[in-house]
């Protein structure tokens, strides 16, 4: 299964990115800069790292169309204090990408309740 996970650098995502590869899953990791994900090597051929800020919607084109799962795992509440508006925006900005994509499901774990 080809897994989208955004977020994969914070506590939970790693977390869940060590789950996802240990039962076989294929993932993709969104991240604003790869030098702050580092995977072990046994894993190279299963995990795909992509750089992508889900408030630069230029970068959303990283993310590729053949998906079958895609974890949002982000918050905005360490960006500004602006935390609510920038949270709605990369939450709208996620969910038309991922729109173009072949997924079947999203799993939706954020710091803020909002409506997109």
């Amino acid at each position: 299964m080809n897994i989208l996970l955004t977020g994969s650098t914070g506590y939970m995502g790693k977390g869940l990115l060590y789950s996802l590869l240990n039962e076989g899953h294929n993932v993709i990791c969104c991240v604003r800069d790869r030098k702050r994900l580092r995977v072990p090597s046994k894993y190279n051929e299963f995990v795909e790292i992509i750089e992508v800020d889900l408030l630069d919607q230029a970068s959303l084109k990283n993310i590729p169309q053949n998906i079958d799962v895609a974890y949002y795992l982000v918050h905005s509440m360490s960006s500004s204090n602006n935390y609510e508006i920038l949270e709605k925006e990369s939450a709208t900005n996620f969910k038309h990408s991922i729109e173009k994509t072949n997924v079947q499901q999203v799993i939706y774990l954020s710091g803020i309740i909002i409506r997109v």
